[in-house]
C-alpha cells in the first residue's frame, strides 16, 4: 500500500524531464515556426514549405534514407546471423559496437582523410592502374559513410531477435522438408522481424536529418531536411522557416514510428495467434 502511494511521486521526475526536454522545445519550434523573418505573426512559412523546392528537398532525404537504410540493413542481417553462430559471439558484438562510442565529427574526419584525393584508397587506386578519383563530395561518399556509421545500430537489435530465435524451430522445418531459403523466408524472417523494424527506427528517423555528414563529406552535394534547417537557422537567420522545417521532420519522424509500432504489435499478435 505504501509503495502504490509512493508511486505517482517516483514518476515526478520522469514527467518533468518529458516535459523540459522534450514537451518544452517542440512547443517552442512549434511557436517560432509561425513568425517570419522581421518577426511577424504568419502562415506563409507552411505554404512555402509545400513549394517545389522543399517538396524535392524532403523527397531527397526520404530517398537518401531509405539507401542508407536499405544498405544498412542488406549488411546487418547477414552479418548479426553470423554472430549468432561464432563461438564468442558477445566479443564480436562489442568489437562491432565500440566504435559506435567514437564522436562522429573524428570519425568523419578520419574517412575525409581516407577518401581525400591524397589519402590510402586513392594511393591504392593509384597502383592498381585505375588512377585517382574523386571520392569525396559525390553521392557514393556520403552514402557509404552513413551506412558504416549507422550499422551497428542496425546489428544490435538483429541479432537480439536472432539470438532469441528457437534452433528447433529451424530443425523442424528442415525435417518437413524445407530448404534454405523457404526456411529463412517462412521461419526465420518473420520471426526475426520485429528485430528488422527496430533496426530500421533507429536508422531511417536519423537518416533523415543528416547534417554534419552531408557537410564535411558530400561538400552540400546532398541536401537533406537536417540541411536545411542548419542553414536557415545559421545561414539566413530565417529561425521561423527552419522552424517550420522541423515540425514537418518531427511529424515524419513520429508517423513512422507509429506505422513500424504499429505493425510490430499487429506482427506479435499474429506470431501469438499461430
Amino acid at each position: 500500500m505504501k509503495n502504490n502511494r509512493l508511486r505517482p511521486v517516483y514518476t515526478i521526475p520522469y514527467a518533468a524531464w518529458i516535459i523540459l526536454f522534450v514537451l518544452a522545445p517542440i512547443a517552442l519550434i512549434v511557436y517560432y515556426s509561425f513568425f517570419d523573418l522581421t518577426g511577424n505573426f504568419t502562415v506563409e512559412n507552411y505554404q512555402n514549405f509545400f513549394s517545389s523546392v522543399y517538396l524535392t528537398l524532403t523527397l531527397s532525404s526520404f530517398w537518401y534514407a531509405f539507401l542508407i537504410t536499405f544498405f544498412s540493413l542488406l549488411i546487418a542481417y547477414p552479418t548479426a546471423y553470423l554472430l549468432t553462430k561464432t563461438k564468442h559471439k558477445q566479443l564480436w558484438l562489442l568489437l562491432i559496437i565500440i566504435p559506435s562510442w567514437i564522436n562522429l565529427l573524428l570519425k568523419t574526419y578520419a574517412f575525409i582523410g581516407l577518401m581525400g584525393l591524397y589519402g590510402p584508397v586513392n594511393a591504392f587506386l593509384d597502383v592498381i592502374g585505375i588512377g585517382k578519383q574523386q571520392i569525396l563530395f559525390t553521392d557514393f561518399s556520403f552514402v557509404f559513410v552513413s551506412v558504416y556509421i549507422f550499422i551497428p545500430f542496425m546489428i544490435l537489435p538483429i541479432f537480439n531477435a536472432l539470438d532469441k530465435l528457437n534452433p528447433a524451430l529451424i530443425d523442424a522445418s528442415r525435417d518437413l522438408g524445407a530448404n534454405s531459403w523457404t526456411t529463412f523466408r517462412r521461419v526465420i524472417w518473420p520471426l526475426t522481424i520485429n528485430g528488422v523494424k527496430s533496426g530500421v527506427q533507429v536508422v531511417f528517423i536519423p537518416a533523415l536529418s543528416l547534417f554534419m555528414i552531408t557537410r564535411l563529406i558530400a561538400g552540400n552535394k546532398v541536401i537533406t531536411l537536417g540541411t536545411a534547417i542548419e542553414q536557415q537557422f545559421l545561414v539566413t537567420q530565417n529561425w521561423g522557416m527552419g522552424s517550420t522545417i522541423a515540425v514537418f521532420l518531427i511529424l515524419f519522424m513520429f508517423i513512422i514510428m507509429l506505422v513500424t509500432t504499429a505493425k510490430e504489435k499487429e506482427a506479435t499478435n499474429n506470431g501469438k495467434n499461430r
